[in-house]
């Protein structure tokens, strides 16, 4: 019973973000918190859920709006597929925006991360995943220039890097990602337009050629409730 006012108060916003057009903003923050009788913190706790279903969008300076609901991606993390591969798949168009492709020398991090010296010239890849001209995902790649330099990036460059070295005959073979939940940073946060501290599920991958080699490394920033991963896993050793 302890969390049935709670409850009550998805309820009402459910109610309010139904009855609510898409594009159209929701009340202001003081506004909705007096108009439901909770305090702002509590009000943020309730429309969190909401945000990572895709049914509502907080713009910085902006206020919040409701959008339609987004076709999630779903994917098995078997194997390793790009967001455009599996978009075809169901149907879903998707784009890039903010394209950024830069050459920057390793760092310490980068270094490990790569397996390069430090100060080794790398390539790196920035750019946003749209479904529906809407954010859904924040994509950092970082290869030494001597597998992919800049120049070599093509005018027509459609958001996988993984695609791209497949697509020239790269032999690659496996990859390595650790996933996590973390709060977005203002620099994720901005191109996403969503707020600093909003849920992410975060992918931090490598990728391997035949030579073992480590070719790629790789930020996935994805706003929840546009994806579905799952894990198909055997049982014991059969």
């Amino acid at each position: 019973m302890a969390n049935f006012p709670f409850q009550r108060l998805q309820a009402d916003l459910a109610t309010l973000i139904n009855k609510t057009p898409a594009g159209q903003r929701l009340p202001s923050e003081p506004e909705l918190a007096k108009q439901l009788g909770v305090s702002r913190a509590t009000l943020r706790e309730a429309m969190r859920s909401f945000e990572t279903q895709g049914l509502i969008r907080r713009r910085q300076g902006s206020g919040t709006f409701v959008v339609g609901k987004v076709q999630a991606l779903d994917s098995g993390l078997e194997v390793l597929e790009s967001l455009e591969t599996i978009a075809k798949r169901i149907g879903l168009e998707v784009s890039v925006s903010d394209l950024s492709i830069e050459t920057v020398s390793a760092d310490a991090e980068l270094s490990t991360c790569l397996n390069v010296a430090v100060g080794t010239k790398l390539t790196r890849v920035r750019r946003v995943i749209r479904a529906e001209n809407r954010p859904v995902a924040y994509l950092v790649d970082t290869l030494p220039e001597d597998v992919l330099h800049a120049k070599d990036v093509p005018a027509d460059f459609h958001g996988s890097v993984l695609d791209f070295l497949l697509s020239r005959g790269d032999p690659l073979t496996t990859s390595r990602a650790n996933v996590s939940a973390i709060g977005a940073t203002a620099d994720v946060a901005k191109p996403l337009e969503i707020q600093r501290g909003d849920v992410l599920l975060h992918f931090n991958a490598q990728l391997f050629n035949s030579d073992a080699r480590i070719v790629d490394y790789s930020l996935s920033y994805f706003i929840p409730g546009y994806f579905h991963f799952h894990i198909v896993r055997r049982v014991g050793s059969s």
